[in-house]
């Protein structure tokens, strides 16, 4: 059985200094996806990584403190790459893939649309990764994509569906995405096994909206379809405050 969790820290260095390290010596994952690490690698205390038992894997992005992926893990891949091929995917370190030779695990942090410039690279960047992962799965087709993937999904996934409906991250066109994305041979994990609503993975820091959990279900853990019955447990951990999301993740047996 393994226990892996997707979590963007909003910078590694940050979420430190925040107690990350107390809370991943007792988080039980044996693979731990990062997004928005924000750091290079002689900034981040590997030598901590290590002494808790895990190698670290980084993607930064070519801009410094920018972006970023990561994977912690305790189980020695087979293959790391970080290179897909696609300029659209690896200048800005958003993706990095761990093989295990029965499966893979992805890290990918998808971009934000936060301007009309940045909203039309997140769609070019959406397609391409469609792309990628559909040639990958002609030769590996067991993928575990951890990740903030910057969209809820459906109604059930913001706390306020009807005045967000044209603010990006809940539009219809990036929801469709995400549903043709799972419609290719997905489950999102989390709402495989809890279908109840409230459940969020990010707050923004105004309003006091953590508190008042007005949050937004943008980070996931999709599983191939081939996977679906080896899913034991799917969680949100929304006690863990070492950034405005919060982790979430699977126990599955692999």
């Amino acid at each position: 059985m393994l226990n892996i969790i997707s979590y963007n820290v909003n910078g590694i260095r940050s979420a430190i200094n925040k107690g990350f390290l107390s809370w991943l010596s007792i988080s039980d994952a044996d693979i731990l996806c990062l997004q928005e690490v924000r750091a290079e690698l002689d900034q981040i205390p590997v030598e901590e990584f290590d002494n808790l038992g895990y190698d670290f894997y980084l993607h930064k992005a070519q801009k410094r403190g920018y972006s970023g992926v990561g994977i912690l893990t305790k189980k020695s891949p087979h293959q790391i790459t970080r290179i897909t091929g696609t300029q659209y995917l690896d200048g800005e370190g958003r993706i990095i893939r761990l093989d295990y030779g029965q499966f893979s695990v992805i890290s990918l942090y998808l971009p934000s649309g936060t301007n009309p410039i940045r909203l039309d690279y997140k769609f070019d960047f959406m397609d391409s990764f469609q792309s990628y992962i559909n040639q990958l799965k002609e030769h590996q087709p067991n993928l575990i994509i951890c990740g903030d993937y910057n969209i809820c999904h459906r109604a059930i996934d913001i706390h306020d569906p009807v005045r967000n409906i044209n603010v990006s991250g809940f539009l219809p066109e990036e929801r469709r995405w995400l549903d043709n994305f799972l419609k290719s041979g997905f489950i999102d994990s989390f709402r495989h096994l809890n279908p109840e609503p409230h459940n969020y993975t990010w707050w923004s820091y105004r309003s006091n909206a953590r508190a008042r959990n007005l949050g937004w279900r943008i980070d996931y853990v999709l599983v191939s379809e081939p996977l679906r019955s080896l899913i034991h447990r799917s969680f949100i951990a929304d006690d863990i405050v070492h950034s405005d999301h919060c982790p979430t993740g699977i126990s599955i047996d692999l």
